[in-house]
């Protein structure tokens, strides 16, 4: 399980370190604009530039990752990106959706790694 871990973070690092690079200088080229609510969406991520503040958690996080330290953190931050791809992809448009389940399944294997980080989340609190 530790080498399965291990290339499931430097994977999930070097996707959203590239990937989020991108959304600063789009060095892959990329197809047509959706259509729809997909792309009204989209444009709304552009026009607003929104997608830069995106794509910054995706470089922070993907760093991160490569330089296994702080992975709690960058899986923190890279949790709610993914939760979007998955709903865009079952909401909006399904070709985001294999990516969406890939990256799921690489940080599930990447967080039982350090799952021990998150235990005091799972507590449940006594009213004091």
């Amino acid at each position: 399980m530790k080498i399965t871990s291990l290339i499931a973070r430097i994977l999930l690092g070097i996707v959203f370190l590239v990937f989020g690079l991108n959304k600063f200088h789009a060095f892959i080229p990329q197809g047509p604009m959706p259509t729809g609510a997909a792309g009204q969406f989209m444009g709304a991520l552009f026009s607003t530039h929104y997608i830069m503040a995106v794509g910054l958690f995706e470089v922070v996080g993907g760093l991160l990752l490569l330089i296994n330290k702080y992975v709690p953190l960058a899986l923190c931050l890279l949790a709610p990106i993914i939760v979007n791809i998955l709903l865009t992809g079952t909401l909006l448009t399904h070709m985001a959706l294999p990516s969406g389940i890939v990256v799921a399944i690489l940080w599930i294997l990447v967080y039982s790694r350090v799952r021990s980080a998150f235990a005091g989340i799972y507590q449940a609190k006594t009213a004091a």
